[in-house]
């Protein structure tokens, strides 16, 4: 069945039958055995991950991506059919006596390396599924964790299905290109045009509108994405995390959370922000006192709003350092960026890529590549690559892991697929697809988590590529970043569309000097969203709104009357009380780049060193290892307060 034919009957019967396959080798596994072993006990552990990862790529996933709303829907609730068989599995007794069994064995006593790591995650696994509890807290448990997965389903669809936009005449759009406008849809009632809150709409034109009104109404309406829907099931969902938390007899949700994680307690986050918000309060405090001057100048008012921060840093950036986005972005056509990102990661790594003509795909702007090892010509995995904008689909920027890779039990290797999901500017008739810097950013950041999902070598799909701990898994997206900001990277694939000149130095030499331009206030962002996760986990009771307000206190821009971004802030499902890890995890990928800096920013030797010490690994070996044998040395905080800087080099 194609992609594109599927229908809610296909995907709800699909998604049974996986789950009846995976059930039946559940069934088999927690049977009695005479001599529990590991390939009797663990390994069907890994085929049902696997059963399930397929099932999530073919049905579940279609929920974010696909153009029926029907199909959509009933992917959804395929989506919440498998979370909650993994529930129901781990909460089962015979599972938990099964795996207790086998690691009473001498076998289990000697494993090493990733098997041993397999077996040490699954018994933690049971433990938090409350096996140690009393059978009646147990009960309650499972039920409110069926539960937490239902809201978020929810949580999430309800922004995916969310449209919002604001009415402007032509005079409203001052400020945008022509190339802009072109593509803008027109109301059929008024004739006006319809920008949206939809990321390659909304942020140009917050950045570039000179209608502060208008810029005021559109932030509005990005901030008020399903509230009166949304704040009852985050509100549910934070209750129902305390006690979960409480049965287990701990002080809170993110206690619980982060025993998962590198940082291991919710202090030791506290701690990372204090260190952080002071000197970067001190350099937002200048940042913002330069924007209310220009503020001033244009309005006589110099109460900087959050509808203003956009626009006057595009000014400033503009002004002060010659860099106009729009300007920047005819250097920056979409598919030359694709090429020149796979030339520059095909060097580094030791890579080829091959597009799959006329692959299935669920749409038809939809590619499907090959990722192939150069040094021996075989495949190592596919993504796909799914980057424009459409009704109903996932509205923000996300790689999907779809198949993960792992030893299959005949021995031969299964190599990964993941898909590439984004929003960027379609083509028109006139123009390609021109990216502005930051989306360039975008775009090799979630490449970053493709490498590490499709050249992840894990025995085991629990360890698969992207599948480490939660406040590591950014730093290889985020170590991609960097080389956006070179001179001699940028030079090899950014040309004038029109032109075909490559990118002047000078611009992007003034780019760069442009880097750090109020990095205070965006670090202090980054902050206020984590400190708002944190906070919401952090103990029972909790004020959603009180919390909400206080957040805006880290930013010192006031918070805009009638609004509640929470709502629209879908990483409180799935990085509950784990937000704080893009900036934690943005330490490490620094850090590692240090070493591209020392030895060569393209050096393929390092590239290497870079892939079989940290991309191949996937989740297979603590990151703190994986570090270590990559950097030489324990990793440190000096690159990432270089960066921002706010400390020295030496």
């Amino acid at each position: 069945m194609s992609f594109r034919d599927l229908t809610p009957a296909d995907v709800t019967t699909g998604t049974e039958n996986a789950i009846a396959e995976a059930r039946a080798v559940l069934d088999e596994l927690c049977a009695p055995k005479e001599q529990p072993t590991f390939e009797n006990t663990m390994r069907p552990i890994d085929r049902i991950n696997d059963i399930l990862g397929h099932a999530f790529y073919r049905y579940a996933f279609m929920g974010y991506v696909h153009t029926s709303k029907e199909v959509r829907d009933a992917a959804k609730e395929a989506e919440e059919k498998l979370s909650k068989f993994g529930v129901e599995m781990i909460f089962r007794d015979d599972l938990n006596t099964a795996v207790k069994e086998y690691a009473a064995t001498d076998e289990a006593g000697s494993l090493e390396g990733e098997k041993k790591r397999f077996l040490d995650f699954m018994l933690r696994d049971l433990r938090h599924a409350g096996h140690d509890l009393d059978p009646e807290t147990r009960t309650e448990v499972k039920a409110k964790t069926e539960r937490l997965i239902e809201l978020g389903v929810r949580f999430q669809g309800n922004i995916d299905e969310w449209e919002a936009h604001i009415l402007v005449d032509r005079d409203g759009l001052d400020g945008l290109p022509e190339s802009f406008i072109e593509g803008l849809e027109k109301d059929e009632e008024t004739g006006l045009y319809k920008v949206s809150i939809d990321y390659p709409e909304f942020f140009p034109f917050m950045e570039n509108a000179r209608r502060r009104d208008l810029r005021e109404r559109l932030r509005f309406e990005f901030n008020t994405v399903a509230v009166d829907e949304n704040k009852a099931l985050l509100e549910e969902a934070v209750r129902l995390r305390q006690e979960i938390a409480e049965a287990f007899g701990l002080p809170s949700w993110a206690h619980y959370v982060l025993e998962e994680r590198m940082a291991k307690d919710p202090e030791r986050v506290r701690s990372f922000y204090a260190e952080l918000r002071p000197p970067l309060t001190e350099k937002a405090k200048a940042e913002i006192g330069a924007v209310a001057a220009l503020l001033e100048k244009d309005t006589g008012d110099r109460a900087v709003q959050l509808w203003d921060w956009n626009y006057y840093d595009t000014l400033q950036r503009k002004t002060e350092y010659g860099v106009d986005p729009f300007e920047v972005a005819r250097h920056f056509p979409l598919d030359q960026v694709l090429q020149g990102m796979f030339e520059l990661t095909s060097e580094m790594f030791g890579l080829e890529y091959r597009e799959i003509e006329g692959a299935e795909t669920w749409h038809e702007d939809v590619r499907l590549f090959q990722m192939l090892d150069r040094e021996t010509g075989e495949e190592i995995g596919r993504f796909y690559l799914d980057l424009f904008p459409r009704e109903g689909k996932f509205s923000h920027a996300a790689e999907f892991p779809l198949v993960p890779g792992r030893r299959k039990e005949d021995g031969s290797y299964q190599n990964p697929v993941c898909a590439m999901v984004a929003n960027f500017t379609k083509p028109t008739k006139d123009n390609p697809s021109l990216l502005q810097h930051n989306e360039v950013e975008t775009l090799f950041h979630e490449f970053g988590h493709v490498l590490h999902q499709n050249l992840g070598r894990t025995e085991f799909a629990r360890f698969s590529g992207t599948n480490t701990e939660r406040d590591f898994v950014e730093a290889p997206s985020q170590i991609m970043e960097h080389w956006v900001w070179r001179v001699d990277v940028l030079q090899r694939f950014a040309r004038h569309y029109e032109t075909g000149e490559p990118i002047p130095e000078e611009l992007v030499r003034q780019l760069v000097a442009a880097r750090n331009l109020n990095k205070g206030m965006f670090y202090l962002r980054q902050m206020q969203y984590g400190w708002w996760d944190l906070e919401l986990h952090s103990g029972p009771d909790r004020d959603l709104e009180e919390i909400y307000r206080k957040g805006a206190e880290i930013t010192m821009l006031p918070l805009q009357e009638g609004t509640f971004t929470l709502t629209s802030f879908g990483h409180l499902f799935g990085y509950d009380a784990g937000y704080y890890g893009y900036m934690w995890s943005e330490v490490f990928g620094d850090d590692m780049f240090s070493r591209f800096e020392a030895e060569g920013v393209t050096n393929p030797e390092v590239g290497m060193a870079y892939r079989r010490a940290i991309l191949e690994k996937g989740g297979s070996v603590d990151p703190d290892v994986m570090l270590r044998e990559f950097l030489g040395r324990e990793p440190n905080n000096r690159a990432f307060l270089a960066n921002l800087g706010i400390l020295g080099t030496d």
